[in-house]
C-alpha cells in the first residue's frame, strides 16, 4: 500500500507533521525505497536540512528495513512521521524476536546495525504486536553542521 508524501495543512495555515507509510511484501525488496523516501521526506522540510542528517537517518531506516527483510519471514511496513527537529521512524514485522544488538567487534563482518542505530537515534522502542513487532526510534535533525 503506497500513500504518497504530501503536505497536510490545517485551515490556520499551521503545518501537521509529514508522514511516509509503505508496506512490503517482502522487506528486502523494500531497502533502496525506504532509503529514498527518507530522502523524498526530508527534501520537504524548511529550512532546508545539511546532508549529514539526511544521511544518518537514511542509514537508521536501511539498518531497521534490513534487519525485518534478514530476520522476518513476510511483510514489513515503515511509518516516517516528521515532528519538530527530529524524524520519527516505526519499522514492523512478522519477527517475534526482539532486535539484539552485538557486542562491538571491529574484526566482525556485519552485526554492527543496531550499534548504528542508537548511535544516530534516541530511544528504540519494541512494541509486540499479533502478527510481530514494531521497531521504532526518533533521530534528531538538528546538527551542529551547517551541511
Amino acid at each position: 500500500m503506497d500513500i504518497p508524501l504530501r503536505t497536510y495543512m490545517t485551515t490556520q495555515a499551521r503545518s501537521v507533521p509529514l508522514r511516509y507509510n509503505r508496506t512490503w511484501d517482502a522487506g528486502a525488496s523494500g531497502i533502496a525505497e525506504a532509503r529514498d523516501a527518507v530522502a523524498a521526506l526530508l527534501a520537504k522540510v524548511r529550512p532546508a536540512l545539511g546532508r549529514r542528517p539526511v544521511q544518518d537517518a537514511q542509514l537508521v531506516v536501511s539498518e531497521l528495513v534490513t534487519n525485518a527483510a534478514k530476520h522476518a519471514p513476510g511483510p514489513c511496513a515503515l511509518r516516517l512521521e516528521l515532528l519538530a527537529g527530529a524524524l520519527r521512524v516505526s519499522v514492523t514485522d512478522t519477527s517475534r524476536q526482539p532486535p539484539r544488538r552485538r557486542p562491538p567487534d571491529p574484526r566482525r563482518i556485519g552485526g554492527h546495525g543496531l550499534n548504528l542505530v542508537s548511535m544516530l537515534s534516541r530511544g528504540l522502542e519494541v512494541t509486540w504486536l499479533p502478527q510481530g513487532k514494531r521497531v521504532s526510534t526518533t533521530v534528531p535533525l538538528l546538527t551542529a553542521e551547517a551541511g
